[in-house]
């Protein structure tokens, strides 16, 4: 079992960056694979990006590829989204979640294969 808290959310102007953070509690950390989904006012929850439990492999939904970048560290159990160049649509709430299962090669990003989930944070950007 792993507990997950996300903190780093908040209101920012359109083109601005923000830097969301994931801790972890329980199990080693870098069993898991992690990774971000985000769920906007009345749409479904969507895949953001995932990493590898060593941090090595990521992958990213279209939408983000060369805005976002998610890491970890797997000293401080701690996994990362940094996202630039943000823009109104990116508003939503930003979860992490982390799945037992350290590689990410045949990765599922429907949200229901992820078995562990964080409460949320907030991202709004205004324009």
């Amino acid at each position: 079992q792993v507990q997950l808290i996300e903190s780093g959310g908040g209101l920012v102007q359109a083109g601005g960056s923000l830097r969301l953070s994931c801790a972890a509690s329980g199990r080693t950390f870098s069993v898991y694979r992690m990774a971000w989904f985000r769920q906007a006012p009345g749409k479904e929850r969507e895949f953001v990006a995932a990493i590898s439990g060593s941090g090595d492999n990521t992958r990213y939904a279209d939408f983000a590829k060369g805005r976002f970048a998610i890491s970890r560290d797997n000293a401080k159990s701690t996994l990362y989204l940094q996202m630039n160049s943000l823009k109104p649509e990116d508003t939503a709430i930003y979860y992490c979640a982390a799945d037992l299962f350290p590689t990410i090669v045949l990765i599922n990003t429907a949200p229901s294969k992820w078995p562990y989930w964080g409460q949320g944070t907030q991202v709004t950007v205004s324009s």
